[in-house]
């Protein structure tokens, strides 16, 4: 029986070569890939009242031509074709644009069916679609697919209508009668007809539904079953660290951990302590206390007879993080040693040396670390900042110096909770959702380019008591395309605005690695007053004297990234500001503008951020490392998400789910999947 779904798609009846290739570029290959393929949205073409149809909302009506039209040619082979048309006690215009085709047509006295947008004020329906004839000719809801090639949608759809009457009964039902009945979900065949031919909108919404549920139920149990597999995975390693060393770690702070803080201590101290691999993701919003978190897992590693790694993207961002471990853990007698690509040859080989021989505890440093000749003695803990600058590979290559150590990721990107359910699901994930005590918040304002020079004002005045600043631009040289400021300009300008009082510096993406670190270590030491820079500033670099901040066409920057930028300042005890420089054109524009002058939190901020933007744009499309799911909406659907996380957590964790005949079809996802080989999702 399956191997019919398996049948070409030139099976169906008017599926020529042009058709074939046409579809082959969806993808489409089989029935099965044809059944598969959901449409996207429906057309309403229910019938509705004009008195009752707000402005500017599409509309379906009935009725006879009255006029015979008229057509402007518009040049450029466009035109505008005008008709009247009487739709029940309506006397209404009907605009047709490039369809002079219909003017033979729309002869007076002829019944149409017009779709379209409602001018309410002019009276007039911008016309999208006629049907010649009365509405009952035909269905209410017609599916609309994303087609490439030459089909068209009534073709696609008569291809589907075979599919699904020829075919459909074979699609063997996914869910078992226990979730079905729970969540009066339709079965499949019924879902299937709902969401291509639905009947009304009531049943185009349940077959929704079912999907979006079934999608979702099924990557959270790859996700769930991955976890599973790999907390039953006796091949990790046992961390046994000295408590009463740790405590005396604490103890030597000169401030109190928050309540955050300690809290995520105590859930990795837990996975140090379990024969499994710790795979944790530690989000914490900028300023919240990380690093002294990830210094206190290296030094419980330390004292359980382990070595520790600590890599960050940027050999400035790994220098204050080695600067910050040293402080805390010298006087401890731990051996440190810091390797980027800066590292003299001589320092190298003999940190390599002592890393080799064991002499060494813990190492910081860049992309350095992954590097063949680099070799651990006994590698147990592996700490990586800013986690998702670095790829899978280089990530992987670094877990794989030791006998599988424990791996902890950090970000200071706010993760809204529905993306890290699906990016980061197969990892346990701790949040420090606190700021230290006494810390200042920012004060951020929104203000016009015009104001420039009172901005400009208040930066001097920081400046004069011994402040620094950043300027941040979108852009480095001056773009015909885009009418943004550029860094090199903005440079250029201040730098003789300020000249004999305050020195600038510039830094972005083009300037050599080393040259950017040197323009940042300038900065960082006070010789630099100004850092005139494109985002690259964005990334972890701590410098307690910068209050003042100034992100030129903010609008151009999302939520989560302006919130990045604007943790550059504020790491100190004295109060700091961060300026928004903007002519938001758009409504989304001035509601960004408006969230980052009213929220300090991250979390809240990426929430928004997921909202206005979606999820792609929020990680970046390319390396996202989100699924692709066909009906689901991560950020519509969150519930669903929730749900089906919940399911599938008790489903993985139950012995019928593994031995029941009932749930065969689920394990089968997993098997096609390689889940239960040990295989990673992607």
């Amino acid at each position: 029986m399956a191997s019919e779904l398996t049948q070409a798609i030139t099976e169906l009846s008017g599926v020529g070569k042009a058709a074939e290739e046409n579809l082959a570029t969806m993808n489409i290959q089989t029935i099965e890939d044809l059944i598969w393929t959901f449409p996207y949205r429906h057309e309403d073409f229910r019938l509705k009242d004009l008195a009752e149809t707000p402005h500017n909302e599409r509309v379906t009506v009935e009725g006879r031509i009255e006029s015979v039209p008229t057509v402007l040619f518009l040049g450029n082979k466009k035109s505008r074709l005008q008709v009247q048309m009487l739709a029940g006690r309506h006397l209404i215009k009907v605009v047709f644009f490039n369809q002079g085709y219909l003017k033979n047509k729309l002869q007076p006295g002829t019944n149409v069916t017009v779709t379209g947008k409602w001018d309410r004020g002019r009276q007039v329906i911008n016309g999208t679609n006629i049907n010649f004839g009365s509405a009952d000719e035909h269905a209410d809801f017609e599916p609309v697919y994303s087609i490439k090639g030459k089909l068209s949608q009534k073709k696609f759809r008569n291809f589907m209508r075979q599919a699904l009457d020829l075919y459909g009964h074979q699609i063997q039902e996914t869910l078992p009668m226990e979730l079905l009945s729970k969540y009066k979900l339709m079965p499949i065949d019924q879902a299937l007809e709902g969401i291509h031919f639905p009947k009304d909108g009531n049943m185009a919404k349940q077959a929704r539904r079912r999907f979006v549920y079934q999608e979702l139920l099924l990557f959270q149990l790859k996700i769930q079953a991955l976890r599973k597999a790999r907390k039953e995975d006796e091949h990790g390693t046992i961390i046994r660290y000295d408590v009463e060393k740790l405590r005396q770690f604490f103890d030597a702070l000169p401030y109190e951990l928050t309540g955050a803080q300690k809290r995520v201590v105590n859930e990795v101290c837990k996975d140090l302590l379990v024969p499994h691999r710790m795979n944790r993701l530690l989000q914490g919003d900028v300023g919240s206390g990380k690093t002294v978190v990830a210094a206190s897992m290296l030094y419980a590693a330390v004292t359980a007879g382990f070595q520790g790694a600590l890599m960050a993207p940027t050999g400035i961002l790994a220098e204050q993080h080695a600067e910050s471990l040293n402080e805390w853990l010298a006087p401890f007698g731990v051996s440190l040693a810091l390797l980027t690509g800066a590292t003299k040859t001589k320092a190298r080989r003999e940190i390599l040396e002592r890393l080799d021989n064991g002499e060494l505890d813990i190492v910081i440093g860049t992309h350095a670390l992954i590097q063949p000749d680099v070799i651990f003695n006994r590698l147990g803990l592996v700490i990586t900042d800013e986690q998702h600058r670095f790829g899978v590979e280089q990530r992987r290559i670094l877990k794989d110096k030791g006998a599988n150590p424990d791996v902890l990721f950090m970000t200071a990107t706010p993760i809204p909770r529905t993306l890290s359910i699906t990016a980061f699901g197969e990892m346990d994930v701790s949040i420090i959702d606190e700021l230290p005590a006494g810390r200042k918040e920012i004060e951020t304002h929104w203000l016009k380019h015009e104001q420039f020079n009172q901005v400009l004002q208040k930066m001097e005045s920081e400046l004069a008591a011994g402040r620094q600043a950043y300027v941040i631009c979108p852009l480095i040289e001056e773009s015909d395309k885009l009418d943004v400021q550029n860094a090199v300009d903005v440079y250029q300008q201040l730098a003789t605005v300020f000249q004999g009082k305050f020195e600038v510096g510039l830094m972005h993406g083009r300037l050599h690695s080393d040259d950017k670190d040197e323009v940042m270590r300038e900065f960082s030491e006070g010789k630099l007053n100004i850092l005139v820079s494109t985002t690259v500033v964005e990334v972890g670099v701590n410098v307690p004297n910068a209050t003042f901040m100034i992100i030129y066409d903010a609008e151009r920057f999302g939520l989560a990234q302006l919130h990045q930028l604007r943790g550059r300042v504020g790491r100190g005890e004295h109060q700091s500001y961060c300026i928004l420089l903007a002519d938001p054109k758009s409504d989304e524009g001035k509601e960004r503008m408006m969230s980052m002058v009213e929220m300090t939190d991250g979390f809240r901020l990426a929430e928004k951020d997921l909202e206005l933007r979606g999820p792609g744009d929020f990680f970046g499309r390319k390396q996202s490392g989100l699924p692709e799911f066909k009906v689901a909406d991560l950020i519509h659907d969150y519930r669903a998400l929730e749900t089906a996380r919940q399911d599938a957590t008790e489903l993985v964790a139950s012995e019928k789910f593994w031995t029941d005949s009932r749930y065969a079809s689920l394990r089968g996802t997993l098997e096609q999947s390689g889940i239960l080989d040990g295989e990673r999702i992607d």
